[in-house]
């Protein structure tokens, strides 16, 4: 089993910057890749940036520019790093990882993200 902490959501103001992290614990052999999804009111949830075991990152064009996946292998935590934040950024911000070996993905419980225009 696989859990997973996330921290760092709030309210900014527009143009601001936030780092949401997010801690993995548990069976972590398994996990090839972790990324950070949003849903907004009314919304799917949609894939922002992912990033592999082995460091390769994906970004959604909304992310590009502006937002910055990256992992500590020794604290077992994957970041998002939001800059220039718009007010179109406001959702809940997830957590997710991918087991591989089981094909399992696992979900944080998500954190509000609030940007004031």
């Amino acid at each position: 089993q696989v859990q997973l902490l996330e921290s760092g959501g709030g309210l900014m103001q527009a143009g601001g910057s936030l780092r949401l992290s997010c801690a993995v614990s548990g069976n972590i052999r398994g996990i090839n890749s972790m990324g950070w999804y949003r849903q907004a009111p009314g919304k799917q949830r949609d894939l922002l940036a992912s990033i592999t075991r082995s460091g390769s990152t994906n970004y959604a064009e909304s992310a590009k520019g502006r937002f910055t996946i990256s992992k500590d292998n020794a604290k077992n935590t994957v970041y998002l790093q939001m800059n220039s934040l718009k007010h179109e950024d406001t959702a809940v911000y997830y957590c997710n990882v991918f087991d591989s070996v089981i094909f399992r993905s696992y979900w944080g419980q998500g954190t509000q993200v609030t940007i004031s225009s």
